[in-house]
């Protein structure tokens, strides 16, 4: 693991920062000014950098700069006291992920680390793997499902069916899907089934030949033939008229098409990645969608969770929408306050990522500082606040519950034995990490928080391991 860097000519600092790292197994490095660090960027690349902004000879803003024009996506911490707040705006517009106030508690100095580590490796994974373009981040165990699909479907020709609400990124994911199949060197073709009028459809799909309709006055290669060898992606799939579906389902069942007035068979070896929000079960159900069409699309499925089904993500995927608006504009990024991101995560988010890209678009240009709290937001966000908390809370408690409902069943139908003290012991594994996340690692306050005494969260912890498993992430 790459190491964290401190740079503060003060050695009491350093010292410090020392203690602290060695105690939570981080590895670290520390300078005592700038060109020190800088000459040790010549030989290796930190993870996070915490500097102090004043220092002698070249101050913390200079290192800033220079770290961003040779290691751009690497989190830069300043460091500042109190009544340096005109400097640490001046450390935003550079391009610091967060600056930290002298004197500064040191638990939230580690917690501010962390949360930083925790990020860039998100960042880096996904540059190391080369495996999933930049938009697709995500580290809540649902996205993580939808990774591994991604993964293990890259050696498989098999139709897959994308399904999730409006906004989620279903063709990104498809994307992905291609470029990491046997067919990355052929075309990826896109077409949206419901943007499209009935009656252009069928030849903007199959194409058609010369004088087959009033104004076809050249053939025309349809998205068949464009994707031929590659992956032909078919959004909002739901939608396709009755008589196109009979033909999409002739093509997936011998590999033939016709273009629309034409007479010989074309091949097609295209791979079909089909898309829908709608429930295509119960379109089949009404008979506004064939079934066997459904089972020829339905081979492998993959279900993109909403926004609310993994909140943890929002300030992940904010800071990469505003960095990425902040590019297109030609600005400096942009940050949302801690108050700012919990006040994102109670909203209903009915637009999914989608909205909350345009909601960091609007924000790179219309808030009117670099910091962004809740009273910078637009007035659409936060008028429906309240309503939308209380449907977000009742959201989350029916998800954890279906969630569990589903666990126990699978359980039960495996034979499972014991699965109420497996249950148990995942769930109070869950409380406590998340209460030790919540108050920085306090101890006293996770336990207030859980209702139990110092005493018994100690027990448990030990009894569960979590100090082992602590140590071993800390040290991978």
């Amino acid at each position: 693991m790459k190491p964290v860097w401190i740079v503060d000519d003060d050695r009491s600092i350093r010292w410090v920062f020392e203690k602290a790292l060695t105690r939570e197994n981080i590895a670290h490095k520390t300078f005592s000014s700038a060109p020190e660090a800088l000459e040790a960027l010549e030989e290796e690349q930190p993870q996070i950098v915490i500097s102090d902004i004043r220092m002698p000879g070249q101050s913390g803003l200079i290192l800033l700069d220079k770290l961003k024009e040779r290691c751009p996506h690497v989190p830069v911490i300043i460091m500042t006291a109190y009544s340096d707040l005109e400097s640490a705006v001046s450390a935003f517009q550079g391009g610091a992920y967060e600056y930290l106030p002298k004197p500064f508690d040191v638990d939230h100095a580690i917690e501010l680390i962390r949360r930083a580590m925790n990020e860039n490796a998100t960042f880096e994974n996904m540059a190391m793997e080369d495996n999933l373009p930049p938009e697709i981040l995500g580290q809540a165990p649902a996205m993580q499902e939808v990774f591994r699909a991604i993964g293990r479907l890259s050696q498989s020709n098999a139709s897959v069916l994308i399904t999730g609400e409006s906004g989620t990124g279903k063709e990104l994911v498809a994307r992905a899907l291609h470029r990491h199949s046997q067919r990355a060197h052929k075309p990826f073709i896109a077409i949206n089934t419901a943007a499209i009028p009935k009656e252009l459809l069928e030849s903007e799909l199959f194409g058609h030949e010369r004088g087959a309709f009033t104004g076809a006055n050249t053939l025309r290669k349809g998205r068949f033939e464009q994707a031929e060898g590659g992956t032909l992606f078919l959004d909002e799939i739901g939608d396709m008229p009755a008589d196109l579906q009979t033909r999409l389902l002739r093509v997936l069942s011998d590999g033939h098409f016709y273009r629309v007035g034409g007479h010989s068979p074309i091949a097609s070896h295209v791979r079909i990645i089909a898309a829908t929000h709608q429930n295509l079960e119960q379109r089949v159900n009404e008979g506004l969608f064939r079934e066997d069409l459904y089972h020829r699309l339905n081979v492998i499925r993959i279900r993109i969770p909403s926004l609310r089904d993994r909140r943890e993500d929002i300030p992940l995927l904010s800071r990469y929408f505003l960095q990425k608006s902040a590019r297109e504009l030609q600005v400096e990024p942009k940050r949302f306050t801690d108050n700012a991101i919990q006040f994102l995560k109670g909203l209903a988010w009915r637009g999914n990522v989608r909205q909350l890209e345009n909601l960091c678009h609007w924000v790179s240009v219309m808030a009117p500082g670099m910091s962004v709290d809740v009273s910078d937001l637009p007035e659409d966000i936060k008028t429906p606040a309240i309503s939308e908390q209380t449907e977000a809370n009742s959201v989350l408690s029916h998800n954890w519950q279906s969630a569990l409902e589903r666990e126990v069943s699978s359980s039960l139908n495996q034979g499972e034995q014991g699965i109420l003290n497996r249950l148990i012991t995942d769930f109070e594994r869950i409380l406590i990490e998340q209460a030790l996340i919540h108050t920085g690692g306090k101890k006293v306050e996770a336990a207030q928080l859980l209702g139990w005494g110092r005493n018994t969260l100690t027990r448990k912890i030990q009894e569960l391991g979590l100090e082992e498993d602590k140590s071993t992430n800390n040290g991978a």
